[in-house]
């Protein structure tokens, strides 16, 4: 007798999300990369679309980073956030998402994003992720 293999529901549903195709965020020179502070950027205005039910997911969105020799432009950053509306996207995914492409943007010296989901079954999501320039 063969063994069956139960495939998950989710199987498949995130498998190209590393090349999701986002609009792009802008930056500026820093004046003073010799100086380290802390910017924090935070917006209750993410959403996305569960990939299971197709649902709305919404969220609050924390960034916290160090840069160096460029920041982020905050419009951009918004609309960027804004292209998330319809994606359906796990928030594990969401976050690492955000965090690869805010590096690659400003090239920060350090990052921390907090995606902190609203309760949906009665389960509350928050997932951070961390970068640290070498």
């Amino acid at each position: 007798m063969q063994r069956q293999i139960n495939k998950s529901s989710y199987e498949g549903l995130q498998k190209n999300i590393r090349n999701l195709k986002t609009p792009r965020i802008e930056v500026w020179k820093n004046q003073y990369p010799d100086k380290e502070e802390m910017v924090a950027l935070e917006t209750n205005e993410l959403t996305c679309i569960c990939p299971k039910t197709g649902l709305p997911d919404f969220a609050n969105i924390t960034i916290q980073y160090i840069p160096d020799k460029l920041c982020v432009e905050l419009k951009s950053f918004k609309m960027y956030l804004h292209s998330f509306r319809n994606i359906g996207i796990f928030h594990e995914h969401l976050t690492n998402k955000i965090l690869d492409d805010f590096v690659k943007a400003c090239k920060p010296r350090f990052a921390r994003i907090e995606i902190e989901m609203n309760i949906r079954g009665g389960i509350k999501t928050v997932v951070s992720a961390i970068y640290q320039q070498r």
